[in-house]
């Protein structure tokens, strides 16, 4: 699956990352909340910040232990609530291994280590929907100028913690 892009669900007023796989016409809608949506934005527009974020973190540290993230997957859905596991390969690279986590965390790392997103075919079938024929990876105007208007508003500054 492809990170098709992030749109904000008016009646909820949540934003909503939509991973879509186009072979089968499928899109995957998974509500995040907004400082996740920004994370996940900031990656899929390659915008670099002064000091590394959390997922640059966990990428990091991923790499400094030798090990590799190979790819992430949406492994479940329960009670509404979408699971995630991170897949790596160990150091010696027989080794692979499966780390729970969220979703918004798993596609923000896809994102900015460019490994593929996969979801399970039990997921699709409870929560897969089918896209509008022809369907770009691009969103409305309002939409799109609302998050090109957040990313605009950034500055180094917001990005540090404040004490």
């Amino acid at each position: 699956m492809k990170i098709f892009g992030l749109a904000v669900d008016e009646k909820a007023q949540s934003p909503v990352i939509i991973l879509k796989d186009e072979a089968r016409d499928l899109a995957l809608p998974i509500w995040v909340g907004p400082v996740e949506a920004m994370a996940i934005s900031l990656a899929i527009n390659a915008v670099e910040t002064p000091r590394p974020m959390t997922h640059d973190l966990i990428g990091r540290v991923v790499e400094a232990l030798g090990a590799k993230l190979t790819g992430v997957e949406v492994v479940a859905l329960r009670e509404g609530t979408f699971y995630a596991e991170l897949v790596l390969e160990a150091k010696d690279a027989k080794k692979h291994l499966r780390v729970d986590c969220r979703p918004s965390d798993a596609i923000a790392l896809a994102a900015r280590l460019g490994v593929p997103i996969f979801v399970a075919e039990a997921v699709l079938d409870a929560a897969g929907t089918r896209t509008l024929e022809g369907a770009k990876a691009e969103f409305a105007e309002p939409e799109r100028d609302k998050w090109a208007d957040e990313l605009d508003k950034l500055s180094p500054d917001d990005l540090k913690y404040k004490m």
